[in-house]
Formats: C-alpha cells, structure tokens, sequence
C-alpha cells in the first residue's frame, strides 16, 4: 500500500472521534480525498470503518447502560431509510466534495457552539416521536449522499435541545452512525464498480478498528467532552476548508 501515512491517519482520526461517540468517516473521506483516490472507493471506506469504529463503541456503551432504545427508535427508523436513499442517488465527484465541505464546514459550527450546561448530565426530556422521526430523516438522507454515519451533526444538536445527557447522546450518535453506515453501504452496492481496491480497505480497518477501541476506552474514563468536541470541531473545520479549496474551482 502506497502513502503508508494514511494509516497512520486513520487510527489517530477513529481514536478521537471514537471518544465523542463519532465513526470518524467525515475525517476519513476528507483524508483520502487530498489523496486523490477513486470517488467510489473512498465512500465505501469511510463507511466501512465507521462501522467498525462505532461497533466496538456502541457494544461500550450497551454495557455501561448508556443506550436507551426507546428514545433512539424514532430517530432511526426514519433515517435508515432515508440514508439508504441518499446513497443510491447519482451525484458527479464534484457536487459529491462541495457537498462534503460544506457538510463538514456546518458540522464545525455545531461542534463548536456549545455551553457548559450542554455537557452536565441533564435531566432527559420526554420522546417527540415527530421531532425525532423528522431530524433522524433528514440526516439520514444527507449522511447516505456524502457517505458518513451523520453522527457528527446529530450529537451537536440533540446537545443544544438537550435531549439527554452528554453520555448517553454519544451513546445515541454510536447507534445513529452504525445503522445508517450499514443503509449507506447497501445504497452504494448498486454503483459500485469493479476496480475497488479491497486490500486497501482491509489495512485501513485494522488500524481503525485499533484506534476505535483506544479511543472508546479514554473517551468514556479521562477526557472532558467539551476539549474532545472543540478539538474535534477543529479538525473538522480544517477538513473542511481543505476539501472545498481543492474542488471549488
């Protein structure tokens, strides 16, 4: 594997993110998007380690008791769907990365804008089946297009609206991102072509996978999540600015 780098990236990128909750897949494709490799292939490797990242993450935070099914349902039943959807739409490389940058661009605001009473443990609101239903729909059909998990925009926002507490919203992003990861991919299936350099994912997902599980670990037992989340806004920031530099021309 050429730009033996990458992996480096990969397993920094999967630690962070994994202790906010996050796959990582934003940071992923912004990486292997500077590399220039295949539109499709990088869409499904971001979606790929995003499942691994999340997995180990979720299977976490089921055995702190951090999930809470009832009040994550409504959110997923819409946006699986509609994550499957997105995927399957035609869009040209070039609206596929000012998508993206844009995406990232808004996702940094979201990540950033928070304020101390954001990350206590709040008291949890009552389930709005419609809100929920709604806001999972429409990340979900914008997650399945760019081909991340959509976590990173729906964490910041059910912090603003303090739907739970701040551990059990990571918890809710870990599920979010898995499911709708999983529509995405079989959204792409259809248009996949034959040249996908497998190998590649593979190495890609040991060091994701090794990343996941160390980042899943520091997130839940030392980090304070206002750093993580300001941090990660950063980095999404950056990702962002470089994507649209490179493809809006």
């Amino acid at each position: 594997m050429q730009h033996f780098e990458i992996i480096f990236f990969f397993l920094i990128i999967a630690a962070i993110y994994a202790s906010v909750g996050f796959g990582g897949g934003s940071s992923y494709l912004a990486v292997l998007a500077l590399y220039a490799l295949p539109f499709h292939e990088i869409r499904l490797n971001a979606l790929i380690c995003n499942i691994i990242v999340v997995t180990g993450g979720t299977i976490i935070f089921i055995r702190n008791k951090q999930v809470n099914l009832k009040k994550i349902l409504p959110l997923v039943l819409v946006s699986v769907p509609m994550a499957y959807i997105g995927a399957r739409l035609r869009i040209s490389e070039h609206v596929f990365f000012v998508l993206l940058g844009c995406s990232l661009l808004s996702a940094s605001v979201l990540l950033w804008i928070k304020t101390k009473s954001n990350y206590a443990e709040v008291e949890a609101g009552k389930v709005n089946y419609l809100k929920d239903g709604a806001l999972g729909g429409a990340i979900g059909f914008l997650s399945g297009m760019v081909g991340i998990g959509g976590g990173i925009f729906l964490s910041p926002l059910l912090n603003l609206g303090k739907w739970d507490g701040a551990k059990k919203i990571a918890a809710t992003a870990s599920v979010f991102i898995l499911v709708n990861s999983i529509a995405g991919i079989a959204g792409q299936l259809h248009n996949l072509p034959r040249d996908i350099n497998y190998n590649r994912i593979a190495i890609l997902c040991v060091a994701v996978f090794a990343g996941g599980q160390i980042g899943s670990r520091l997130g839940a037992a030392r980090f304070q999540p206002l750093i993580i989340r300001r941090t990660t806004a950063i980095l999404v920031f950056v990702a962002g600015v470089e994507v649209l530099i490179k493809h809006l021309h």
